[in-house]
């Protein structure tokens, strides 16, 4: 099928104000066009973009937040000749692609935006005689093996069988910066995401725990980030990581065992704190899921969270493994999280699950939690 253009269509960009609708349906072209060339035009409530090649078009097109589906149409003026005409020639490449026949069922589904001298369901029964005619198939209005959309805005009308599902959200880069905990597991991936299609820039933070861990994590973090980026189109995705083995060794050897968890966790959310205050982010972004392991009870949570100012979400909080799993498989993340790296071997037998906030505040003393940080932060780098 040769298609003319795609149709875009947008969800909660429709219903913000007219001054932030604009600002975000700029931002929203501005995406596009970064992830592959192509003409866009913006109007009523669609985003018809004219690409230069089609394939990578369809690609990127379901990997920028903000777009709710798409269909590739063809085109032609409103006039009910022409529709006609256009409309037979459609259905002859549907039937020559195996997609309609005598022996499938089909449906018109027309809508107008415009002032025109016929009406939607006029233009309906007028579209239904001419597939009919042309190819035999029966009309099933309730539940038809194929449907075509006839979209007649002005002027112009817009012919095309198949709506194919965007991932939704705001487009990146309308909601401010924040700096994600980047693991190479499976959950922190996953939060990364879903902050991402809420609109916000990703300044990931990978923690690297060597000795504690092996040296392959940080090549399997890359194409971590690598794969988020490919959701980032229009704005940078920036992977920083620092050297944490040193501060995890005084954890293990000034504190209680069980504690260790609970004091890398800690050490964490401060360190994102502070890289968060240097490059203007709003808020800290982790994977955790509540009860999931050992640092994510309740009472960790808030003990790990204490002396942080900042917010800190866990988009992921009420969601358990499977749900994690299946969402991580969706976006592309899972099959290089579960790549094995060895995993971290900081981890104490019996891991602290009630940590009193005392007790965790008396063990950062210990630790000289503050001035071993200041070490990990000398070691930031971009990657």
């Amino acid at each position: 099928m040769d298609y003319d253009l795609i149709i875009v269509r947008y969800g909660e960009l429709g219903i913000k104000s007219p001054r932030v609708r604009r600002r975000f349906e700029k931002k929203l072209v501005s995406n596009i066009k970064n992830a592959f060339d192509c003409d866009i035009e913006v109007t009523q409530g669609r985003v018809f973009i004219e690409p230069k090649n089609y394939d990578d078009a369809m690609e990127w097109l379901t990997k920028i937040f903000g777009i709710v589906s798409f269909s590739p149409a063809i085109s032609t003026v409103t006039d009910l000749d022409q529709i006609a005409e256009t409309l037979d020639e459609y259905v002859d490449k549907l039937a020559d692609d195996g997609i309609i026949s005598s022996e499938t069922s089909f449906a018109i589904r027309a809508r107008r935006v415009g002032k025109h001298d016929f009406t939607s369901q006029e233009l309906g029964a007028f579209a239904g005689a001419v597939v009919f005619r042309k190819i035999g198939s029966p009309v099933d209005l309730t539940n038809p093996d194929v449907e075509i959309f006839i979209e007649v805005r002005d002027d112009d009308t817009f012919i095309y069988h198949t709506k194919i599902q965007g991932p939704g959200g705001l487009p990146v880069g309308t909601q401010g910066k924040l700096v994600a905990l980047l693991s190479g597991g499976i959950d922190s991936p996953v939060a990364a995401y879903m902050m991402m299609k809420r609109g916000c820039k990703i300044i990931a933070i990978h923690f690297d725990n060597e000795p504690f861990t092996n040296p392959e994590s940080i090549e399997k973090v890359k194409k971590m980030a690598d794969k988020l980026r490919e959701y980032s189109s229009g704005v940078k995705f920036e992977l920083k990581v620092v050297k944490y083995g040193e501060y995890l060794q005084a954890c293990k050897e000034k504190a209680p065992e069980k504690l260790t968890c609970v004091l890398c966790k800690t050490g964490m959310y401060h360190t994102a704190e502070i890289i968060a205050q240097r490059e203007g982010a709003m808020a800290i972004v982790d994977g955790s899921s509540m009860g999931q392991v050992a640092s994510q009870t309740l009472p960790n949570l808030l003990a790990t969270r204490h002396s942080v100012s900042m917010p800190i979400l866990s988009p992921l909080i009420g969601m358990d493994k499977v749900e994690i799993e299946n969402m991580a498989k969706e976006i592309g993340t899972y099959e290089i999280s579960i790549i094995p790296d060895g995993g971290c071997s900081a981890v104490p037998r019996y891991p602290e699950t009630k940590a009193d906030i005392e007790r965790v505040l008396d063990a950062q003393e210990a630790v000289d939690m503050d001035q071993k940080l200041k070490t990990v932060l000398e070691s930031l780098k971009n990657i």
